[in-house]
């Protein structure tokens, strides 16, 4: 399986749910692969953001290696499964999708945890306290990802 995480910039919570996601399927010895991507262009190329980086070593997973790329037209394709951090994210990769079968693709990431609730992902990146919490809030979600998909 094909997985895409998509938040904003990709710097902040789709690294964390990368890193989260493909630790769980490797774990589990699951022949999955797992990227990100923003939905702008700002940090094309960088790093995560120093805190995510942080809080995934804290609990053993190194997304150090990561680096930043926008979202394009043909991951719609590449990807089995596309996981938005929020309804702005959701927005804007439906906006890129051509079929239905692409939009079926495109979800919340929460749906696997909290189904119908379009509950969201909030981005951490103007508050140094809230990494940890995005963190967990994304190992629930990707631990019922793993339980939904395999």
């Amino acid at each position: 399986m094909r997985i895409l995480m998509v938040c904003l910039g990709n710097i902040c919570r789709s690294p964390l749910a990368e890193g989260i996601l493909q630790h769980l399927a490797d774990s589990r010895a699951l022949n999955w692969q797992v990227d990100s991507a923003g939905t702008g262009s700002w940090h094309v190329g960088d790093p995560p953001d120093q805190r995510s980086i942080s809080v995934a070593r804290l609990h053993g997973i190194d997304i150090g290696k990561q680096r930043g790329r926008q979202i394009r037209a043909q991951d719609l394709d590449v990807f089995d499964r596309i996981f938005v951090m929020d309804l702005q994210n959701q927005r804007d990769v439906l906006r890129l999708c051509q079929t239905e079968t692409q939009q079926n693709k495109v979800e919340l990431i929460l749906e696997s945890v909290a189904p119908g609730t379009s509950a969201i992902v909030p981005d951490p990146y103007y508050d140094d306290n809230a990494f940890e919490p995005t963190y967990q809030l994304l190992w629930e979600a990707c631990t019922g990802i793993i339980e939904r998909f395999s």
